[in-house]
């Protein structure tokens, strides 16, 4: 692709990166057949394709617009394009550029967006309103009674080892039994896990909207506060792609240091065997399994917890176009709701086609997004190892 960006925006490492980003892509198009918002609208302008043309003009007029706000909005930011582009574009970095610009020249000021900034990356906020909300929760639509279900009391973590757990913010108030239950698998292992109460938000719910300075000065924290940990690991898949890109986020050696260390619970856990857990009480055999997007396309992690749930002894059902979103992406569900109720429809229906017992994924988002739209459970994958 031609760009002719101004010099002095081409002068700024920012400029720089976008202009090497776009000159990679070919205008092929292929990267459309992956779009989840694009099968939905049809769209050009709702495509990868047509995106990286608003973020081209944006950069070359120097002026962002209402149409290139409307669009970039609708990106779930799942990256399932990057895994079909025969030119490798690098669309989510570009996108976070795009986004960034938009903060910055036409900033999205709305009430909701401000409260979930406030609140989501805030666990000791958070906590109290998901209780609150827990009390008159069969009053409210089903989509928000997964999320404001009664969290089960868990005793402390430990708070010293080698192994740190990623909490989460979402996930250690939504579903705190999850990390309560690696624990124990790992200590079994011979590992030393840990939580530290100095951890804070990844930053992957700022940088997605475009706030890259707030991004930053958490990342930053995290790095300095955190670096003495022997490995990271991860339990949510959408804070397991943003800490391992802190390096290239922050352009920075410890930033770069801190994220070698970040694995997904995936790889620590592929080379060991487990035994089934009952789910609910019960015991299940079939199990639909839903990669999360930041899973399969931003980690490029595929096949390991469908390796490990096998050998555990399950059987995975058949799920047709696996590579598309379920429409949760972080806060996109509530900023997008049309859009990502159409998409977890369509996920639902394949999910559950083959009449599985369970269905299992590995991040909170997905898991609370798809649970009022299935009649089986939704459960974290590591929920099933005994």
């Amino acid at each position: 692709m031609q760009t002719a960006i101004p010099a002095d925006t081409l002068a700024t490492d920012r400029g720089r990166r976008a202009d090497a980003i776009l000159r990679t892509c070919v205008h092929c198009g292929m990267c459309n057949a992956t779009c989840p918002t694009f099968a939905v609208r049809g769209d050009e302008l709702d495509g990868p394709r047509g995106r990286i043309y608003l973020i081209k003009g944006m950069l070359e007029s120097g002026e962002a617009n209402a149409v290139a706000r409307t669009h970039l909005d609708r990106c779930l930011t799942c990256r399932g394009c990057e895994t079909t582009c025969p030119s490798g574009v690098r669309y989510g970095e570009l996108a976070e550029i795009g986004r960034e610009i938009l903060e910055e020249q036409r900033p999205n000021r709305g009430w909701l967006q401000r409260l979930i900034l406030s609140i989501v990356p805030n666990p000791g906020v958070l906590k109290p309103l998901v209780a609150l909300g827990a009390l008159v929760r069969g009053l409210l639509p089903r989509r928000y009674r997964r999320l404001l279900r009664p969290a089960p009391r868990v005793g402390p973590l430990p708070d010293k080892g080698r192994i740190l757990l990623w909490q989460g913010c979402v996930q250690r108030v939504v579903t705190p039994e999850l990390n309560a239950h690696l624990v124990r698998l790992l200590e079994a292992r011979g590992m030393s896990p840990f939580v530290s109460a100095r951890e804070r938000c990844c930053g992957g719910l700022a940088l997605h909207l475009g706030r890259r300075a707030s991004a930053e000065a958490v990342m930053r924290h995290n790095v300095s506060e955190l670096a003495d940990a022997d490995m990271i690991v991860s339990t949510a898949s959408g804070c397991g792609v943003t800490l391992k890109d802190y390096g290239r986020v922050l352009d920075a050696p410890d930033a770069g240091a801190f994220a070698d260390k970040v694995r997904d619970v995936a790889e620590v856990l592929a080379d060991f065997e487990f035994g089934k857990r009952a789910v609910g009480g019960r015991r299940v055999q079939r199990v639909a399994w839903h990669p999360p997007c930041t899973l399969q396309h931003g980690q490029r992690l595929t096949g390991l917890v469908e390796r490990i749930l096998a050998a555990a002894g399950y059987e995975l059902t058949p799920v047709e176009d696996a590579l598309l979103c379920c429409g949760s992406a972080g806060s996109y569900s509530l900023l997008q709701p049309e859009l990502a109720g159409e998409l977890k429809r369509r996920k639902a229906r394949e999910l559950t086609r083959h009449e599985p017992e369970v269905i299992a994924t590995a991040n909170i988002g997905c898991q609370t997004h798809l649970d009022d739209a299935v009649d089986v459970p939704v459960v974290h994958w590591l929920e099933l190892l005994e």
